[in-house]
């Protein structure tokens, strides 16, 4: 049997709504839908990019958490608050995604906290490319 095992990043969301920020399932690692809040200091950007620039290092965290990188990521989900959003958005996740480029569906959505711009989620299938570094983008 293949052991399924979760991480959790301390967020308030995942202890409210009794979520993991990720599961990991064999060669799989599945992550919630990761706003771009700095869990740290527990602040948002009020700038969409900056959000998704933030969503991209925790969600890169996490994926090192779980023995893989953003590079290993197969289908990412975009939720945005707004459409004026989708570009500044879209620019961010062209200069940290590489070929082979993942899956993307972008969804204009409503969000629960009115600071909340972007979140994003995605799907990993670990290549054995652990240790690699995340992209430059994502670590500003």
């Amino acid at each position: 049997m293949i052991e399924r095992r979760t991480i959790n990043s301390g967020s308030v969301f995942e202890e409210l709504a009794g979520y993991s920020r990720a599961v990991i399932q064999g060669d799989w690692v599945f992550v919630s839908g990761t706003a771009g809040y700095d869990f740290q200091t527990r602040e948002i950007s009020p700038d969409p990019a900056e959000q998704a620039r933030q969503s991209l290092r925790t969600i890169a965290a996490t994926l090192e958490q779980a023995g893989a990188s953003l590079s290993d990521i197969v289908q990412v989900r975009v939720f945005l608050s707004d459409r004026a959003h989708v570009e500044p958005v879209s620019r961010v996740l062209g200069a940290t995604f590489s070929d082979p480029r993942p899956t993307n569906t972008t969804i204009i959505c409503g969000f629960a906290m009115e600071e909340m711009k972007v979140e994003l989620e995605v799907t990993a299938l670990k290549r054995g490319a652990s240790g690699q570094n995340p992209s430059p983008s994502a670590r500003r």
